[in-house]
Formats: structure tokens, sequence, C-alpha cells
């Protein structure tokens, strides 16, 4: 592995749980890419095709330099470029907490992607619930924001994702709760 691909396991955690559930050689679209770093390791270790979808500048550029295609674009205005099942795999990973449009949203990505992955911090997570209930917004390695600076405009909990996946047409198949880059069961500290 190339140190890009290392920086990227040792920031985020799910990037090796969404790199189990992509197919070798499949297509991929990453919704709200970032700098690229997840379709790099998925290109690299899995030989995908992908492209990204990122509205930020800085973003853009850097999927650029790791050779990452890239489609600058806000998510809000929908995913009208693409047919009916374009991917392989849609993927919203961090992504679905930063935008307004929630369902419309969700509901282009199951249009696009013959199969979705989407990963979310749980604002469940009982030490999220914690900080607040002692008067401040949580700030962890999961939420590493403060409340004036963050990119997160939803606030949604594991509970509330399998509540509306079914409106949006999301059949949920499988699923993996993190804590500290671990897989826990559901019921141990996800709630």
């Amino acid at each position: 592995m190339n140190q890009n691909t290392l920086d990227s396991l040792a920031l985020r955690s799910d990037f090796r749980a969404i790199a189990r559930w992509v197919e070798p050689r499949s297509t991929v679209l990453d919704l709200g890419c970032g700098d690229g770093s997840l379709l790099s390791l998925l290109g690299e270790e899995l030989e995908v095709k992908g492209y990204g979808i990122e509205i930020n500048d800085a973003g853009v550029l850097a999927c650029a330099q790791k050779g990452v295609n890239v489609i600058q674009q806000n998510l809000e205005d929908g995913l009208r470029l693409f047919e009916d099942d374009s991917f392989d795999f849609a993927i919203l990973s961090q992504t679905l907490q930063t935008i307004h449009q929630t369902a419309a949203i969700l509901r282009e990505t199951v249009r696009v992607g013959r199969e979705c992955i989407v990963s979310f911090p749980n604002f469940g997570y009982w030490q999220h619930r914690l900080s607040v209930m002692q008067g401040r917004m949580p700030v962890s390695k999961s939420l590493p924001y403060q409340w004036h600076n963050t990119p997160n405009v939803r606030v949604l909990t594991i509970k509330d994702f399998e509540a509306l996946a079914p409106e949006v047409g999301i059949e949920i198949q499988d699923r993996v709760v993190l804590h500290d880059g671990q897989s826990v069961r559901w019921g141990e500290l996800a709630w």
C-alpha cells in the first residue's frame, strides 16, 4: 500500500468497512468524495472504475492530483447526469449529514446505484448524548468539528436512518457499527 492509502485508512475508519462490501472491478460513484481517498483506495485494492462528485474546490483539486475522476457538482442539485443503474455501487460516505435534501439525495443514490453504501456519524451514540446533556455539542474522532464550524446540517441516529430507508426505496441488507475503528455489536455502544 502506498502512503496516501495508509493515510486515508488512518483518517477514516469507515473506508475499510466500505471496501469489504465493494466487489472487485465494479463501477463506483462516490457522492461527496472529498479528496478522493476512498476512490483511490478502492481503485488500488479492488481495481474499481469510479467517479467522485465533490463541490469543494480543494477536494476536486486533490482528486485530480490523485488521478481520481471527479465531477464538481452540488449534490443538492441531484444526479441528473446519470441514468438509472449507472453504477454497481453508489456511496455516501460521511456525506448524508452534510446535505439538506436528505430524502431526495437518497432516492437519487438508489436510482443510480445497483447497490448503495451509506456511512454517517451516529449522533445517538451515548458519549455524544452525554456531551449534550453536559451542555456542549459533541466533539470526537467521528465528529471532529465545533458546533460553529461543522459541515453537518443534519443530526441522525442509526434508528433514524432505518426509519427513513424504506420511505426512499432502501432495503438494508447489512450493517456495521464502528467505534474507534472497530466493529461493535449494535446494542453495545451504538445507541
